[in-house]
């Protein structure tokens, strides 16, 4: 595998063909979790819990069972009793016993939603029935909803055994502060005294959801054999089979999953909450069950991504120089410990090339949803205070914002406060291009502000399985084991074609179950096109070199006298013969009689996965009178490595920066004094949509990872992480007043101006 460094050499990567997906979905016919039937199917759904805390005394499911219709009903009792592991595949840090216990309560509710039974009826309105039949007798306890009354002494404590991680000494008593992290580089005392001008804030952000538009939903059928299948959308169809094997008890090799077509997932569906209970309804009743979640039990019983505190402190010269940078972070995990707050801890400071930096943080459990993965998942909140403080201290020297980020760029050779040194990377050019953008330069009217923000992620690698087979027509197929969230059906497609010398309208991707593919690490933390991309390459590679042996058996000539060029095999020069051009679809007739089908499988452990950069410019215009905040302009800048389809990269972008506008200006979870959420819908959640935006100008830039053949980064996380911080400084550049608190709604802008703080 060699890298393509010269574009101008490549005829299909960097172009935009129709999507291969595109027809289905518009037509509506694409096949999603909730479109799927069998037949004998039952409907299952699910017994919450009504309180934030609560000890479980009892459970009585006799008259739910007696009720005709009703097939089966399980409980914790129907689950084995799963000691502490940590989970060997998935996103962010994952105990096998809390996912347990997050998909069925054992003891007791640690949230208003957690599930507690389950049913299998014939009927939609039969199971419901069954529900309300179902006694359950609580004990209600002392609940905790915010990070910092969860984490003082106290405080009501959700799980009697954990113990704070990563502290010395080791506590002696258990608390709801599950884990502290901590990173530091250089001497922070010595940075701070060499300061002249020091500027620090505390800020905090609320949960928000990933708000996908489909719910969970999945069908589970188990044979008498117990040979099991599981249809279902989900971001890892190897992730479900492993959650759902170890939480079942089951042998990984009895469950076949097979992906559905997915309707949004942006971390939310890395994990399993309806999988488990409709395999082991299905094992109870003996038919197939299937179940989707209400949008009202995804609000309240789904993982939102954390909300956090976070206090930073920046110490810099006159002359801009970050002399120290601290902060320290606190972050909601939910009932569970799982927080992202070690990768906030990581990115807080990554965009920077800094001598001196002191991070903290801790991950802290409340009677809440236990989060899950949000696009570059803890970045967004640390941005948020990083890059406010960033424009306070650029205001303080009298400075650009962007040439006091230029001035404190990191680059090629950065050492991070984590540890590794960055290699070549496209951060200082991203700042070029904002700042020479015509956005930056255009001129503001009345009570209207603009803000700069930069953004960082690591992008990952890890493990893909891809397979290329050429049909006996010359087309080809792509297989793989990620499911297609931002457009990999394409980018694999394409990656095939380039490597191949064939048109892409001649490959067809398939994202296949897992009995037909090797293992796949999910789709997320932007890896697929990366890592997956890199295992098609390989195998589209393995296949050109059968095709000119192909061909060199026709010829009856040396393979070594064979070349591939656009898609035709053709002497390797004078002295290897006249013959005429062998293209891919002649040597695919002549399969049989030179040596069967012709294809190729790689299974791999990418590494290398090249950081990726943003900086996004916005303009707001504010309504002092009712508060409201109306994005008049909106520009966001990424190195994007190289860019397979121009297309679904600009979409990534937009996406991202739009699901980023709306963390800042109206998404929270509202809870009452009871614990219970408040606006468990989208018509109380607020969500952007297209008439609260203007265009989005996407500008890519191209600085390649020369660790993927075609230059590839991951584009998906980044984008998410300027938005909070870009919409917060611009609104700080209208009215003067720094929002310290996200959601930065009419309300909250409204009393800001009223009494002159955020």
């Amino acid at each position: 595998m060699t890298f393509i460094g010269n574009k101008s050499d490549l005829k299909v990567v960097g172009t935009r063909p129709v999507r291969p997906d595109g027809v289905e979905k518009v037509t509506g016919r694409a096949a999603f979790g909730a479109d799927m039937a069998m037949p004998g199917m039952l409907v299952g759904k699910i017994k919450r819990s009504p309180h934030a805390h609560a000890r479980i005394l009892s459970i009585d499911t006799d008259k739910a069972l007696a009720l005709p219709g009703v097939k089966a009903v399980v409980t914790a009792t129907d689950f084995p009793d799963i000691a502490s592991e940590e989970a060997f595949v998935g996103e962010g840090p994952m105990n096998f016993r809390d996912l347990s216990r997050n998909c069925m309560a054992r003891d007791k509710a640690l949230y208003e939603g957690h599930a507690v039974a389950a049913v299998a009826a014939t009927s939609s309105a039969i199971a419901d029935a069954a529900l309300d039949l179902i006694e359950v007798h609580y004990e209600v306890l002392p609940h905790v909803i915010d990070v910092e009354a969860a984490m003082a002494p106290g405080a009501p404590l959700l799980h009697d055994d954990l113990f704070t991680q990563n502290t010395e000494p080791a506590p002696a008593k258990p608390s709801n502060i599950a884990k502290r992290v901590h990173f530091r580089l250089g001497d922070i005392a010595a940075g701070f005294r060499e300061a002249e001008v020091v500027v620090d804030g505390r800020f905090t952000t609320q949960p928000v959801h990933q708000a996908y538009i489909e719910p969970h939903a999945c069908i589970a059928s188990v044979g008498a054999d117990g040979q099991s299948q599981l249809w279902g959308s989900s971001q890892g169809q190897f992730m479900v089979r492993a959650y759902c094997a170890k939480l079942l008890g089951m042998e990984i090799s009895n469950l076949r999953v097979i992906p559905a077509e997915i309707g949004g997932g942006f971390g939310g569906k890395t994990v399993v909450y309806l999988e488990p209970l409709a395999l082991a309804l299905s094992r109870k009743s003996g038919r197939p069950v299937k179940m989707v979640m209400t949008r009202e039990e995804v609000f309240r019983a789904s993982g939102p991504t954390s909300g956090g505190v976070v206090e930073v402190k920046i110490g810099a010269r006159k002359d801009g120089t970050i002399t120290a940078a601290q902060a320290v972070l606190k972050f909601q995990a939910g009932a569970f410990p799982g927080s992202p707050v070690q990768p906030a801890c990581m990115c807080a400071f990554a965009t920077y090339d800094l001598k001196n930096v002191d991070v903290t943080g801790y991950d802290v459990v409340s009677n809440r949803p236990k989060v899950a993965a949000y696009r570059a998942p803890g970045a967004p909140i640390a941005a948020f205070a990083v890059e406010s403080a960033m424009d306070d201290l650029a205001r303080k020297l009298g400075m650009d914002p962007i040439a006091l980020r230029e001035k404190n760029a990191a680059k090629a050779g950065t050492k991070t406060a984590y540890g590794p040194v960055f290699p070549e990377i496209g951060y200082q050019q991203t700042l070029a291009a904002a700042r020479n953008h015509p956005h930056y330069k255009a001129p503001l009217g009345p009570n209207q502000g603009r803000g700069v923000a930069t953004g960082f992620w690591f992008n990952i690698g890890g493990e893909s399985s891809a397979a290329v087979y050429v049909n006996e027509d010359g087309s080809v197929n792509v297989v793989s084991g990620s499911p297609d969230i931002g457009g990999s059906r394409a980018s694999m497609a394409m990656m095939a074609a380039e490597v191949l010398g064939i048109p892409v309208e001649h490959v067809r991707p398939i994202v296949a179950d897992t009995a037909s593919v090797g293992f796949t690490h999910m789709t997320g933390g932007s890896r697929v096109t990366y890592a997956t991309g890199m295992a098609t390459v390989q195998a589209a590679e393995k296949v050109v070199e059968q095709l000119k042996q192909r061909a060199a058996m026709i010829w009856d000539i040396p393979p070594d006298a064979v070349e591939w060029k656009d898609g035709e095999a053709v002497p390797a020069g004078a002295n290897a013969g006249g013959f005429d051009p062998l293209p891919l679809a002649a040597i695919a007739l002549k399969a049989g009689k030179t040596g069967g089908p012709i294809g190729a499988e790689v299974s791999l452990n990418a590494q290398g996965a090249g950081p990726g950069f943003g900086a996004h410019i916005c303009d707001v215009e504010v309504d002092r009178e009712t508060g409201y905040v109306k994005i008049l302009r909106y520009t966001a800048v990424q190195d994007v490595g190289r860019a397979i389809h121009p297309g679904y990269v600009e979409g990534q972008i937009q996406g991202g920066a739009t699901q980023g506008i709306g963390w800042a200006l109206n998404e929270e979870y509202v809870y009452d004094a009871k614990g219970r959420m408040d606006n468990a819908g989208f018509l109380d959640y607020r969500v952007p949509v297209a008439s609260d935006l203007p265009m989005i100008d996407a500008v890519l830039v191209e600085v390649p990872n020369t660790r993927h053949p075609f230059g590839v980064r991951g584009v998906g996380e980044v984008p998410i992480v300027p938005p909070t911080a870009a919409v917060g400084n611009a609104i700080r550049d209208a009215l003067g007043i720094r929002m310290h608190h996200l959601p930065m709604s009419p309300p909250k802008v409204r009393a800001a101006v009223d009494t002159g703080s955020g």
